[in-house]
């Protein structure tokens, strides 16, 4: 769905489908493509009519990766993952790719997304706790000044802020998945809360459980840097902090 000058708007679509026959023709680009490198179809975002702008007119395809005029760029992420950026140029696609009501597709996308950012952060929950007991465990181990830095109090303190985060995260996406069936606004109030919390906290663990860890945490040796670099991550994917603050606001 993701686009260059989207941002996080799934409605805000460059790529086109324009009737063609009993088919399609899809042209576009898509960014920032998670799996796709191993992908053997894909889930395209398009616009059927309307403005660019336009929550109406926004449709669903399920397209061949191998189809005549597909290309990808394929890379690695930040945090270690696959991804594409997909073009399609004049991309033939038969009537049946289409998924659910031509033009109508925006509400799907939004549910989607939505129980997306839940397992996203489920995800992130696990990273978390992961990330503070290694914090916690290697304060045990490392010495300064002939003790343990874990018997520092001012680095206790921060590992309890960790735990207390941590803590905080699992509730909000407790909630966000029990409402993952509840009216739209409800549901949106609920994931937009639960992507907020999250995010600043796997933002504090990921840099907190890296500065304790000094040197070695930045290191590829050391499996908190890769816990890191997921956590910093996670708050790009379906909408940063900011987005989703003034989602929830607007949503209140």
């Amino acid at each position: 769905y993701a686009e260059p000058r989207g941002r996080y708007d799934y409605a805000d679509l460059e790529t086109t489908a324009k009737k063609d026959g009993s088919g399609y023709v899809l042209n576009g680009h898509k960014a920032v493509v998670i799996g796709a490198p191993w992908a053997s179809h894909l889930i395209v975002t398009a616009r059927t009519s309307g403005e660019r702008r336009d929550r109406a007119g926004v449709s669903v395809f399920v397209v061949d990766k191998s189809a005549p005029g597909i290309v990808t760029r394929d890379y690695e992420t930040f945090d270690g993952r696959r991804a594409s950026e997909v073009y399609f140029e004049k991309v033939a696609i038969p009537a049946d790719a289409l998924i659910g009501e031509e033009g109508a597709g925006l509400p799907l996308i939004e549910l989607v997304t939505d129980e997306a950012i839940a397992a996203l952060c489920a995800e992130a929950c696990g990273a978390m706790k992961v990330a503070h007991a290694m914090t916690v465990e290697y304060s045990r181990q490392r010495k300064q000044f002939g003790v343990a830095i874990g018997s520092f109090q001012v680095l206790q303190h921060r590992m309890v802020d960790m735990y207390t985060a941590y803590e905080q995260s699992v509730s909000l996406t407790y909630l966000a998945t029990l409402r993952l069936d509840a009216p739209d606004a409800e549901r949106k109030r609920a994931v937009s809360a639960a992507k907020v919390g999250v995010g600043q906290a796997a933002r504090l663990i990921g840099q907190d459980a890296v500065q304790i860890h000094g040197g070695n945490g930045v290191t590829d040796e050391y499996a908190i840097g890769h816990y890191f670099k997921r956590l910093t991550i996670f708050d790009s994917e379906f909408g940063n902090v900011d987005h989703h603050m003034k989602r929830h606001i607007a949503l209140a």
